[in-house]
């Protein structure tokens, strides 16, 4: 084992680099910590534009019924155990995830029933021309970010990127505007704008005018 050495000599240098690593989580930790904490699923479904209102009620149903389906999976394992079945392997795994999806589906079916009693997934009556009209809207400003997105990050593409980036940022979402007449809905209780949300936004305006001085300034 002569010349083996484990971990490596200890350097200021390394001790530099395993600090800003440890920023750079920390950061990342704090970001998501900020975003759930402000983040209410109602309250950004409320906030989504009307185009994309089904696709928000999907996803606030579907992490909503995420704890239930975690409960489901412990609770079944331990009356496996409690009954002397195995509750690992594939055997366990199908004896535990058939019950599972099961109630999944009838809750799903459930939620469903009661959603369409109330009138959800109601559209309004929209032109021909206006679909694919809001469509080609939508795709185009789509492409536009992509592609203005990659000017910017180019050095090449930096003359273009801009205007192309906030031309398919119009583009979009004007699409998303028009897309907003097939959906009826109502704001019972608007949210106001108050001091937390000008918090909120000031906070990610410095952020990002912090960031693009620093890459002006040293790249």
């Amino acid at each position: 084992a002569q010349g083996i050495r484990l971990g490596g000599e200890v350097t200021a240098e390394a001790l530099t680099f395993a600090l800003y690593d440890g920023l750079r989580l920390a950061t990342l930790l704090i970001c998501v910590g900020a975003a759930n904490a402000l983040a209410n699923p109602s309250r950004l479904l409320k906030s989504l534009p009307g185009a994309l209102y089904e696709m928000g009620v999907a996803v606030v149903i579907a992490l909503t019924f995420a704890p239930s389906l975690i409960a489901d999976v412990q609770r079944l394992r331990a009356a496996r155990r409690l009954r002397g079945r195995p509750d690992r392997g594939i055997r366990g795994l199908l004896h535990v995830g058939l019950p599972v999806l099961e109630g999944a589906l009838e809750r799903s079916v459930a939620l469903a029933a009661a959603m369409d009693a109330r009138g959800y997934g109601r559209t309004a009556q929209v032109p021909p021309g206006v679909r694919r009209t809001t469509a080609a809207l939508t795709l185009g400003g789509l492409l536009g970010v992509c592609a203005g997105t990659y000017g910017l990050l180019t050095a090449e593409g930096a003359a273009y990127g801009l205007p192309v980036l906030l031309a398919g940022l119009a583009a979009a979402l004007a699409g998303l505007k028009l897309g907003g007449r097939r959906s009826l809905r109502t704001r019972y209780r608007p949210d106001r704008w108050d001091v937390r949300a000008w918090l909120v936004v000031a906070s990610g305006v410095a952020v990002a005018a912090l960031l693009a001085l620093a890459a002006v300034r040293d790249p």
